[in-house]
């Protein structure tokens, strides 16, 4: 899920890669180009896993990586084959969540909704969005505030704690109204890569056709990437059902 604290007026060009990690962690980094007239924060609800605590998030900077998802496309310049041929959380009063300087951004992990009154209010959602999402009171969140006017967002990423270390998680759901809708516009590119953690169904998306280690600056990753692996793609684009996107381990 991408969620604004404000409303924006527009977010297009949303690229997202996973990683599943040792144990039950994930990497996910988020990029997208966005126009904003005041200043706000991106939420990224994560199913992380309970009991994880305040320091289940750890922060990567790629601000000397902007063109992290621009490698990563350019594997699959030549067409090549395809793989388909916490409502209850309690905050802790007076007690301010740790902020990270991740590049650009100012970062905080929120790990129930009741913690979202730890940051300044112009960084929270109404509360009434959580109402509408019963299905998130679990979940922790990736906070990022960030600058007014339009910009392309350098790379945000991170690692967390899978609830569900059988699947890999890609937050999709829109929110850029404050409202809760059915159905939204997407301009997504997903991008995944297995490991020897665990092995992906990826019926449907597109495989490199090089291992990263030919398309990626490896020393500017954070090690995020596994060079001697393929990595693979999937596009939403349109208007489609307003969800996050899980893919199955096998």
């Amino acid at each position: 899920m991408c969620c604004f604290s404000r409303r924006v007026k527009s977010v297009t060009g949303t690229n997202i890669f996973a990683r599943p990690a040792e144990g039950d962690q994930q990497f996910l980094v988020y990029s997208m180009t966005l126009k904003a007239s005041e200043a706000l924060a991106m939420v990224l609800p994560l199913p992380v896993k309970s009991g994880s605590g305040e320091k289940a998030v750890t922060f990567f900077n790629l601000k000397d990586y902007p063109d992290f998802f621009r490698d990563l496309a350019n594997g699959f310049e030549i067409p090549n084959r395809s793989l388909s041929d916490r409502f209850a959380g309690r905050a802790l009063a007076g007690h301010a969540l740790e902020v990270f300087q991740v590049g650009d951004f100012e970062a905080s992990y929120v790990p129930t909704v009741g913690d979202f009154s730890r940051l300044d209010e112009r960084f929270r959602l109404p509360p009434r969005t959580w109402e509408a999402l019963p299905a998130y009171r679990n979940y922790g969140f990736a906070v990022f505030k960030l600058k007014p006017g339009a910009a392309t967002i350098h790379p945000m990423a991170f690692s967390f704690p899978r609830a569900d270390a059988a699947s890999l998680f890609f937050p999709t759901v829109h929110i850029h109204d404050g409202g809760v809708h059915s159905k939204a516009k997407f301009d997504h590119a997903l991008f995944c890569q297995t490991g020897p953690e665990q092995e992906l169904d990826l019926l449907g998306w597109e495989e490199s056709r090089r291992s990263a280690n030919l398309v990626m600056k490896m020393d500017k990753t954070k090690r995020l990437i596994l060079g001697d692996r393929h990595f693979y793609r999937k596009k939403l684009r349109g208007n489609l059902p307003n969800q996050d996107t899980r893919v199955a381990g096998v």
